[in-house]
């Protein structure tokens, strides 16, 4: 007689088979039988996205967890378009911008474009909706090789996208405004249409990224076929980034976030006092905050770990060749990592107060950091040597969040990026605040960003002159709302303000800086 294990088995056996090699589960009911869908979700092995639609899960996936859905969402949205519309769809303009310039994060509500749709709103999970609209395609549609998401070719996003967009995502639309290869492209379309409207506008849009050849190509030719352009420029604001043709849209993306964000940075972020303190003073003060900085950062990555085990691990008594205990829990090799990175992190807080580039020194000793983090995990056979070397090579999602980090090939193009604009940045309080935020949106290796993120924020507060700040793990549910507010919603305004009230209750008289030059 079959056992319940076996059946249970059976089911999950039939749920490999359907689940996409490169991501998870999307399930039409069709597709299972009866007996295999009842057992599978009971079990919790899969989740009802709406009626006959599924995506897999895990049984033990806390009340509320997002982490499922956002993995699974475009799957979904690539299968549930194709299964309803078969290849006459496409997603709208903006959202093909959105995708074209790296920024996969899940939308509120997704618009699909089809003539064969009903105009109908469909309740997704979390607070996410789908609006199929009943309209013509963009023709030719772009078939997005990763989720096979059909959206509007780059030329065609860019005349068709609402003029509000301009406004409402500037970064998006610098960025897509950027990675055109030829303005002929657009202009194509809009002389064959007659869209003087939208060529004056899209002239003006290049004008204003400091593409005057483009802006000056469109409108000479447009008047020279007689068609009456009046240009406009249709951002709210200027660039102040000088233009350059891109074939990586991370790189300008993060490059434009950053200008944006750092006005906001300065108008909340106060300014210390600076005082001149001795060195070798100032790393025993941040040395005093081990035990509170290890408690809590580890606490945030969700390790238990108490004052008895942070102090053992960085004494004599801590040997996880002899000591099997010690070999076998994740909390010791976490807090024993947290601890010889540490002692790094104050190395490199040593070569900035005595005269070294704050984004130069992390830039490079950031690699350091993170395999002190992970050494101990090597030490006792957890790790091979080379899972320590370079960034990572998968794809990874962080729990709960709608903002998808950067794919393995785009995180080899940010993060010189990010040491670029810190090197350059003469504002420690936008090297604390948008070194942490960059980092994390980047999430350059598979594990540890949040606790490097901290040193790096750390790092860049003591050199401005600011005290070594501990961000306590009962903020933790704010703190990491911030974040996602600033990855999803482009406002850095929240974070800066979270950090700014972790510093009021710090005293700034013991904060060194680097002396005045």
């Amino acid at each position: 007689m079959t056992t319940i294990q076996e059946k249970l088995a059976d089911s999950l056996l039939v749920l490999k088979q359907l689940q996409n090699k490169d991501g998870p589960a999307v399930l039409k009911s069709s597709e299972i039988s009866r007996t295999h869908l009842e057992r599978l979700l009971s079990r919790g092995f899969i989740q009802e996205v709406m009626k006959g639609w599924y995506i897999s899960s895990r049984p033990n996936r806390a009340a509320g967890d997002t982490t499922n859905w956002y993995t699974s969402y475009w799957y979904f949205i690539s299968k549930y378009a194709n299964a309803r519309f078969g290849q006459e769809w496409c997603l709208s303009a903006e959202q093909s911008l959105s995708l074209y310039s790296g920024n996969r994060t899940v939308p509120g509500q997704i618009i699909i474009r089809s003539p064969r749709a009903s105009n109908n709103a469909v309740l997704l999970m979390y607070n996410t909706s789908l609006l199929d609209l009943k309209t013509t395609v963009a023709v030719p549609v772009y078939r997005e090789p990763l989720f096979g998401l059909n959206l509007y070719t780059l030329p065609e996003a860019l005349i068709e996208c609402s003029p509000d967009f301009f406004r409402l995502d500037s970064v998006t639309a610098r960025t897509c405004l950027s990675m055109l290869p030829d303005v002929a492209d657009i202009l194509k379309i809009v002389l064959e249409k007659g869209q003087t409207t939208k060529a004056g506008r899209l002239a003006g849009a290049f004008r204003n990224i400091g593409h005057t050849n483009a802006a000056d190509e469109m409108m000479n030719t447009m008047k020279s076929l007689g068609y009456a352009v009046r240009e406009e420029d249709p951002f709210a604001d200027r660039s102040i980034i000088a233009y350059s043709r891109i074939t990586s849209p991370y790189v300008m993306r993060l490059k434009l976030m950053w200008n944006k964000m750092r006005d906001t940075v300065i108008a909340h972020f106060p300014e210390t006092r600076q005082v001149h303190v001795n060195v070798e003073a100032c790393l025993k003060g941040i040395e005093a905050q081990y035990k509170s900085d290890a408690y809590h950062s580890l606490s945030i990555e969700g390790y238990k770990v108490t004052d008895d085990l942070i102090e053992k691990v960085r004494s004599a008594h801590w040997k996880p060749d002899a000591d099997a205990s010690d070999a076998g829990q994740r909390n010791a090799m976490a807090a024993r990592g947290y601890w010889q990175a540490f002692q790094a992190v104050k190395e490199s807080v040593k070569k900035i107060l005595t005269g070294g580039n704050p984004g130069e020194v992390v830039g490079s000793d950031h690699r350091v950091w993170y395999r002190e983090l992970f050494a101990p995990s090597v030490a006792v056979g957890l790790l091979k040597p080379s899972d320590l070397v370079g960034y990572r090579t998968h794809q990874v999602y962080i729990s709960g969040a709608k903002h998808t980090p950067l794919n393995p090939e785009a995180v080899r193009e940010a993060v010189p990026i990010l040491f670029e604009l810190l090197k350059d940045e003469s504002d420690a309080r936008v090297r604390a605040v948008l070194g942490h935020f960059v980092f994390v949106y980047i999430h350059p290796y598979m594990d540890g960003n949040g606790r490097i993120a901290r040193f790096l924020m750390n790092a860049m507060l003591v050199s401005g002159g600011y005290d070594w700040t501990v961000i306590p793990v009962e903020r933790r549910q704010e703190y990491m709302s911030a974040l996602e507010k600033a990855s999803v919603g482009g406002d850095i305004t929240e974070f800066t303000l979270f950090l700014t009230s972790l510093l009021q209750k710090s005293s700034f008289t013991s904060s060194p800086v680097l002396p005045e030059k």
